[in-house]
């Protein structure tokens, strides 16, 4: 199965968080998965950092990478099919980041793996 981590989901992964449901953790350990990050995700973190509003033990253009391949979780760049999907996509959700691994995750046929409630409206495979 081909799972694409939600921005969360991939912190709280990489530093072993209790927030990371049982479940989540099952599938995200398993060897038959195929694990993505969105540059998406990439971008919120970055913005995040820069913002103060999250901290990392090291600058995100080097932990985001480090910490990715460590784990084995491939890279997902956005294409141009998932920004015109967006006109597509209902309103359910305000985040812009989300929206957006919204559109990749319907565009590449992916799940996400996500708390987010409000992304569970989509028509797309969330799991938790």
């Amino acid at each position: 199965m081909r799972l694409l981590l939600d921005t969360c989901t991939f912190l709280w992964y990489c530093i072993d968080s209790q927030q990371l449901s049982m479940r989540a953790r099952e599938f995200i350990a398993s060897p038959e998965n195929e694990l993505f990050l969105s540059s998406v995700s990439s971008w919120e973190i970055s913005v995040k950092c820069n913002l103060k509003r999250l901290d990392l033990p090291e600058p995100p253009e080097s932990y985001i990478p480090n910490i990715r391949n460590a784990h084995q979780i491939k890279s997902l760049s956005l294409d141009e099919e998932a920004t015109l999907y967006l006109s597509k996509l209902p309103d359910y959700h305000k985040d812009p980041f989300d929206r957006m691994l919204v559109c990749q995750s319907i565009v590449s046929g992916m799940q996400i793996v996500t708390p987010d409630r409000a992304i569970s409206q989509y028509p797309i495979k969330t799991l938790w």
